[in-house]
């Protein structure tokens, strides 16, 4: 899957955790511009470890504050 599809398969998955409706950019900050909390970071990383069949360890969910660096680490992590 190329990054334009896990894009986008993202996006799908972040619909229902976006409250706000706040517009989904490259750097679109999870913590502030999305108001996550802890709670539904970890619905989240669910959601897409499902979905993508990975696991993204806490280390890794640390270095994820961006939706484009998410993008990019599923991306990684898939290949």
């Amino acid at each position: 899957m190329d990054r334009a599809a896990v894009d986008s398969s993202i996006r799908s998955l972040i619909e229902p955790f976006n409250k706000k409706n706040v517009p989904i950019e490259e750097g679109t900050t999870f913590a502030g511009d999305l108001e996550f909390d802890s709670l539904t970071v970890m619905d989240f990383v669910a959601a897409i470890e499902d979905e993508f069949d990975i696991i993204i360890t806490m280390n890794q969910q640390a270095d994820i504050e961006t939706y484009g660096q998410l993008v990019d680490a599923v991306n990684t992590l898939q290949n």
